[in-house]
């Protein structure tokens, strides 16, 4: 099997199993929040985030994975960052109607390809933009019903599409820079993110619900819904972070949307949540949009793969003609002066990771 393939079958696991957590743990979260009325939103996020850390501690005890350390002022901007987007996002679904809330969301991919076309100089194709439009119009359709505006909500909404935005090409971005998995950038980042929303997140979810998460009468029932939320979420944090590092944040955004498209569609199945031709016919858009945006991405993929190997084959065939060359690329040749030849052995390179 060629790493293409290899490539191509690790991706379309880490979209699968993000696919399969969230909708997991959504269901599990409306059980707990809907049925049993635990509404602490920020605080259960900062204890997903602590059972996180715990099970990646526990993995690299057992050298599932190898502990990589690198610039620990990026570590703590990010994971902080990424507590502060969370803690937004939960504020502005608690001072917004739902409507706009999604109209939050929906405005995240749009700014994540201006971010990244402005400081990356990252260019998107017009059959690609064109396919994020079918999939963000399907998407409206489907969950945007009333649009109450207010200045205070207006201003999280803002601060949290912009603060999620950055995190996640931070994600992406920070992997490759510092060459680390997403394992072990989650496992360094986790601390970080859940501190930053253990302190805060009573204070929020007061604010919010008015009422106070340490005096909940936590039954036998609700303790399972949590525990069992919190091993779900072990597997949601980990597939974000596989997915946004071997794609893109825009990817990871579309794979939320089909998510809360088939999250809709389990709600009415199993739930038996109200549903009407909108959420329908929305739902198809919404999967068009994203049969065509994959479609785009896998022709262009293709096409870059084939420019770069049509790039790499004559400087090859060059390097076989000059031995100055050849040597420089590691091919051990070298003159031994007589006439011949004799071969070195090649430079080994070591991987960090």
């Amino acid at each position: 099997m060629s790493e293409g393939q290899k490539f191509q079958l690790g991706t379309i696991g880490a979209l699968s199993l993000s696919v399969v957590s969230s909708v997991s743990i959504v269901i599990c979260n409306k059980a707990l929040i809907s049925t049993l009325g635990f509404t602490f939103a920020t605080t259960l996020t900062s204890w997903h985030l602590l059972v996180t850390f715990c099970s990646l501690h526990v993995a690299l005890w057992m050298k599932m994975f190898e502990h990589k350390p690198f610039d620990p002022r990026a570590v703590m901007g990010f994971g902080i960052l990424n507590g502060i987007s969370i803690g937004l996002l939960n504020l502005s679904l608690g001072f917004n109607s739902v409507g706009f809330y999604q109209m939050t969301k929906l405005a995240i991919i749009p700014c994540t390809v201006l971010l990244e076309t402005l400081f990356f100089r990252k260019m998107f194709s017009r059959k690609i933009q064109f396919s994020l439009t079918i999939l963000l119009l399907g998407v409206g359709i489907a969950t945007v019903t009333d649009l109450q505006l207010n200045m205070l909500g207006s201003v999280l909404s803002l601060l949290a599409v912009i603060t999620t935005c950055v995190a996640q090409i931070m994600t992406n971005t920070i992997q490759k820079k510092f060459k680390v998995s997403s394992t072990q950038l989650l496992y360094q980042s986790c601390p970080y993110q859940a501190i930053t929303l253990f302190v805060t997140g009573p204070f929020l979810d007061g604010l919010l619900t008015n009422q106070n998460v340490f005096a909940f009468k936590y039954t036998s029932q609700v303790v399972f819904f949590i525990v069992l939320s919190c091993l779900i979420s072990v597997s949601v944090n980990f597939s974000t972070f596989l997915v946004i590092g071997k794609t893109s944040p825009v990817t990871y955004q579309v794979l939320g949307h089909l998510k809360t498209c088939l999250v809709l569609a389990f709600g009415y199945v199993l739930l038996k949540d109200p549903f009407n031709w909108r959420n329908i016919l929305g739902i198809m858009v919404a999967v068009i949009g994203m049969v065509v945006y994959s479609y785009f991405c896998s022709i262009e993929t293709q096409q870059k793969a084939t420019e770069t190997s049509s790039t790499q084959l004559p400087q090859m065939k060059e390097s076989e003609k000059d031995p100055l060359i050849a040597v420089e690329n590691g091919s051990g040749v070298l003159s031994d002066g007589g006439g011949g030849v004799q071969k070195t052995a090649a430079p080994q390179r070591i991987r960090g990771d």
